[in-house]
């Protein structure tokens, strides 16, 4: 990436299987667009907006999540909001999970009933709050929704899809998982994190998205054929809003062929992933719990500190990341946020892992403590 007339080794984007510059994928967006337009089709999916090439697409997909049925979205961020907003009314109740998703807490407050959030991945507290969940769901009438990520995408650990599922024949809920990062990149085939766990039979509704692994836009839902008619005939920001452009459709259809049947992407990301995790923690950094590509490394520092290490290593390193303070993280905690792709090289490993034991040798002794931080953009 150039930033500011200078190249830089990024480890900021999502584009886990290295599919945004592909040039079979690129290829297929170009034929398409050339073909159809970024204009067609003109209307949303109930009006003038269902084509073929959508059909096709959320065939393939229900196929590949072993799913009766899919439905296309055409951002996963108000996806979600609406798959939430349709799913349940004010007689049901959700349990959800502490470090959900933005999305996932804007649909929650758009719910009229109960809600009851559990401590991240703490199967106790889930229990308690699914026992009060059922109470209140037999008073009323309704059902319980339980909401988790696959893969949460801040600091990479997986959500404990296997433990949630203990529960669900006692307390009778449905499971709908968020797996933006698992798509793609976790299981066997890479069909997610439910593939992973082994559990794909027992997540009810499952949500993808297109912007990681997949290197486009949009996302899907996919399970069972009666909600995904629901879905199709509720999902506000589907049914007021334009259909996926062909060229997207067109392009998804291709890269989910590349993804199920050229598994050296995946392999290529994992080498990627190991040899960068397993270098960092050999070199006494914490990368916390993470079990899939998103790679944290934290650091102890504050809004000085972190803005200095930044700089430094783009300015002097060419080294670009993303950093994260406080709120999301606690007081005196830096955390750098690397993604490793399929496009990364053992090189740029190498490299990246040697600047970062020299921006922690300086952290260490001080240099980044200074309130006053030298602006590297004056020359800008």
């Amino acid at each position: 990436m150039i930033f500011r007339g200078k190249e830089m080794l990024v480890w900021s984007l999502n584009n886990y299987l290295g599919l945004a510059n592909h040039p079979a994928v690129r290829k297929a967006d170009t034929e398409a667009t050339e073909r159809f337009g970024l204009g067609n089709p003109m209307g949303a999916r109930m009006m003038s907006g269902q084509t073929k090439y959508h059909e096709q697409l959320e065939s393939d997909l229900a196929s590949y999540e072993k799913k009766e049925a899919a439905y296309l979205l055409n951002y996963g961020y108000m996806g979600m909001v609406s798959i939430i907003d349709s799913l349940i009314d004010r007689h049901d109740v959700v349990v959800y999970d502490s470090d959900a998703h933005a999305c996932i807490l804007d649909g929650l407050r758009m719910h009229l009933g109960k809600r009851f959030v559990y401590p991240h991945n703490n199967m106790d507290k889930l229990e308690q709050q699914l026992k009060r969940a059922r109470k209140l769901a037999d008073q009323s009438g309704g059902g319980i929704l339980v909401i988790t990520e696959g893969v949460y995408g801040m600091v990479g650990d997986l959500g404990d899809l296997k433990g949630i599922l203990q529960f669900k024949d006692k307390y009778g809920f449905r499971l709908l998982v968020d797996d933006a990062h698992g798509f793609g990149t976790m299981g066997p085939t890479g069909a997610g994190t439910s593939e992973e766990m082994e559990v794909m039979d027992g997540v009810d509704v499952y949500f993808g998205t297109f912007a990681k692994a997949m290197a486009g836009i949009g996302a899907f839902v996919a399970t069972n054929k009666p909600i995904i008619k629901s879905l199709a005939f509720n999902m506000r920001s589907q049914i007021y809003a334009k259909s996926l452009p062909l060229p997207i459709v067109v392009g998804s259809i291709k890269r989910l062929e590349m993804i199920r049947t050229q598994p050296e992407l995946r392999e290529k990301l994992w080498i990627i992933v190991h040899a960068l995790q397993n270098g960092l923690k050999v070199k006494g950094f914490d990368i916390g719990r993470t079990g899939s590509p998103v790679t944290p490394v934290f650091l102890k520092g504050g809004l000085y500190e972190g803005t200095q290490i930044v700089a430094d290593l783009r300015e002097n390193f060419g080294v670009f990341c993303s950093m994260v303070i406080y709120p999301v993280v606690p007081k005196g905690v830096i955390m750098l946020r690397l993604i490793p792709t399929a496009a990364h090289t053992l090189d740029d490993v190498k490299y990246t892992i040697d600047a970062f034991d020299a921006i922690k040798q300086k952290l260490e002794q001080g240099l980044y403590s200074s309130p006053f931080i030298p602006s590297v953009a004056e020359k800008y």
